[in-house]
């Protein structure tokens, strides 16, 4: 037979609802929510299938709650293979990158992954994929965003000319036909 196993109420069910509406990690505050519901009576059962976990996933979250509070409902570090960078080579790349590069030195004006994976190469003595870097400034809060592409003989005058040119650019909406011009229509 199992055991009702409580759920610890230092914090009541509103302010677990509150701290979930604030939380940025959407599996924590998914986790805390059901809890939540848990500590205003609901079943287990039905707790769990509200925020779409199972039963048994949220007896152990409220194990790891009853002995952690809100912290033990963080998902704990995976183990995989280390990053080939420090922690302090790390920050040193992404001040690097935020910094942007020099056109002089580094013969580039916007970093792309292999400017970067060659950067990491020589000044670190790391080898990375692109994938690889692309993943490793992922991991330091870094988005990759590539400008729309413009050809380098693009003539942005006439561009600008032809906008400018287009048909109903600049116009003014013709006003509405009056009563007496709609008279004068004749079908066919």
């Amino acid at each position: 037979m199992a055991i009702a196993l409580g759920v610890r109420d230092d914090l009541p069910a509103a302010e677990l609802r509150r701290r979930a509406r604030l939380e940025k990690d959407g599996r924590v505050a998914c986790r805390m929510l059901a809890l939540a519901n848990a500590l205003d009576g609901m079943s287990r059962a039905e707790a769990a299938t509200r925020v779409g976990l199972d039963r048994q996933a949220l007896r152990d979250w409220v194990i790891r709650y009853n002995a952690e509070g809100v912290a033990g409902l963080r998902d704990r570090p995976r183990s995989g293979r280390r990053s080939f960078l420090d922690p302090a080579q790390r920050e040193e790349l992404k001040a690097l990158v935020l910094a942007g590069p020099d056109p002089e030195i580094d013969g580039v004006s916007t970093w792309r992954a292999q400017d970067i994976r060659r950067l990491v190469k020589t000044r670190f003595q790391q080898n990375y994929s692109e994938n690889g870097i692309l993943k490793v400034l992922h991991g330091l809060g870094l988005s990759w965003q590539k400008a729309r592409p413009v050809h380098p003989a693009a003539d942005r005058e006439a561009q600008a000319a032809f906008k400018k040119n287009l048909p109903g650019a600049g116009r003014r909406p013709r006003p509405a036909a009056t009563a007496g011009a709609a008279r004068d229509l004749v079908p066919g």
